[in-house]
Order: structure tokens, then C-alpha cells, then sequence
């Protein structure tokens, strides 16, 4: 009885998908798109275009900058590593990875200050060695244990287009340092 009932079935579905109508597939024409223009608040005129893909993120690294021995108060001294461009994004997520050159007696810490490049700012930094609106990343453990140290991955708002980077180094070696900047929006 149930292989009746199954044999039946099958034979019922295999007649509706040999009966059925075969399915169309209908192609979207291109469409046109009005653009508004809202009095006083968004004056848009003549042809707008969008050429290729608008960028969400941007990757940033500064590769192999050699740090000898510097304390980060000393900042006549810091080794300036380059710039950082972050115009267009809000926000980036930054990270510090190294090795020591040689063995290391004294264990410190390697970092970077991230100071915007604005005029007024870089002359209180040239003429006090203040850091206004500098944020700084620094990686721990650099030591005999092992050659290579690592910062954590921290999460930045960025609130200037450019920032310069300058690198400090508390043990008695030299390192060997790289920036990872990832900016997204």
C-alpha cells in the first residue's frame, strides 16, 4: 500500500513539472535617475558622475623604519617615519609589529606618536615637544624572550587628513618597526 501511494505521488509530480509552463526571464531596461535640488541646502548643477567605485577603506604601512634607542621625552630626537594620509575617512585602526637587531639587555617598549600635520600643531610640538590631538600606539615586551613584538590593533577617530608619525624606542637595542594603518569610513 505505501509504495502505492508513493508511486502515485511521483508520477504526479513528474506530470506537473513536464506540464508547466516554461518560466521568461524579463530583462530590466536602463533606467534614468532625477536628481532634486533642494533650495539653499544641496545646490547641485549641471552633469553629476560617478566614475568607479567609491572607496570604503584604505590601506596604510610604513615598512622598515629603523628605530635606535630614544626616549619617547626626547622629542628632538624621535625618528619621523612618514606620513600617514587619512583625508576621506573617519576612522582607522592602527597597529605596530617589530625585531630587535641583536640581543637585547634591557627590555623596553617601541612606539609611535601620530601627530596631525597642521602648522600650529607641528610648531608646539618643534618648539615645546607638546602633542596636541597626537594619539599614540606603543608595543610592549621587547626583550630577550624573543626578537619580534607586536602592539594590539587599537581603533582611532581620525580628525585631521594627514598625520606624522614619529618613532621612540626604550630598549637598548635597535629595532626594525612597521605601521599598519587600516582607514575605513
Amino acid at each position: 500500500m505505501k509504495k502505492a501511494v508513493v508511486v502515485v505521488l511521483l508520477v504526479a509530480a513528474s506530470l506537473a513539472l513536464i506540464l508547466s509552463p516554461p518560466g521568461a526571464a524579463i530583462a530590466q531596461e536602463v533606467r534614468s535617475v532625477v536628481v532634486t535640488n533642494f533650495p539653499k541646502v544641496f545646490n547641485i548643477s549641471g552633469t553629476v558622475t560617478v566614475e568607479g567605485p567609491v572607496k570604503q577603506s584604505k590601506y596604510v604601512a610604513l615598512r622598515d623604519v629603523v628605530v635606535p634607542p630614544i626616549n619617547p621625552k626626547d622629542t628632538v630626537r624621535l625618528i619621523q617615519g612618514g606620513i600617514v594620509e587619512s583625508d576621506g575617512f573617519a576612522g582607522m585602526v592602527v597597529g605596530l609589529q617589530g625585531q630587535t637587531k641583536g640581543e637585547v639587555y634591557r627590555s623596553g617598549a617601541v612606539g609611535v606618536i601620530l601627530l596631525p600635520e597642521e602648522d600650529a600643531i607641528v610648531k608646539v610640538y618643534e618648539e615645546k615637544g607638546q602633542t596636541p590631538f597626537a594619539f599614540e600606539l606603543t608595543a610592549g615586551g621587547v626583550s630577550g624572550a624573543s626578537p619580534y613584538f607586536a602592539s594590539s590593533a587599537n581603533r582611532v577617530q581620525v580628525g585631521f587628513p594627514r598625520y606624522r608619525t614619529y618613532f621612540y624606542n626604550t630598549s637598548d637595542k635597535t629595532v626594525t618597526v612597521n605601521l599598519y594603518a587600516y582607514l575605513t569610513n
